[in-house]
């Protein structure tokens, strides 16, 4: 009896594992909208000068220097524009993430509102109204994503 119990379950193990490892080879179906692109837009919108430089620039200048994705468009929006206004050490590597060939976009509303637009615009960013842009991107081929 305690043999034909131990059968069974050994049996059973075999079968589980069988199907288990047919559907981790089993193509997953692309899921509808999904996103199939080099490209990446980084919002950042934090005022947070730690999540910045340990996150934020952080990755986006590694994800460009290193190849994991062609194109990266960098948008300044909301209390980061009045951060970055001020911080010549957030300059600085903003200018290195400019020479790496990343886009700088900042949001003209919001740098209006902090008096800083011809700032951002002095700093290399295409100062303008990103609602409809941003709109664009979350549409489009973009994969988005906000700090």
């Amino acid at each position: 009896m305690k043999i034909k119990i131990i059968l069974i379950l050994v049996i059973g193990l075999i079968l589980f594992n069988m199907q288990n490892t047919n559907a981790q080879n089993t193509p997953k179906p692309k899921v509808e909208n999904q996103v199939d692109s080099d490209k990446l837009v980084v919002v950042w919108t934090s005022g947070d000068k730690e999540v910045a430089v340990k996150m934020v620039y952080m990755y986006t200048y590694n994800a460009k220097r290193n190849g994991w994705w062609k194109d990266i468009t960098f948008v300044i929006w909301g209390p980061s524009s009045k951060l970055l206004s001020e911080d010549t050490e957030l300059q600085e590597y903003l200018s290195k993430m400019k020479e790496e060939g990343i886009v700088i976009e900042a949001c003209k509303a919001c740098a209006d509102m902090y008096g800083v637009a011809d700032k951002l615009s002095d700093l290399g960013a295409d100062v303008k109204y990103m609602g409809t842009t941003l709109t664009d991107y979350i549409k489009g081929e973009e994969h988005v994503i906000t700090f």
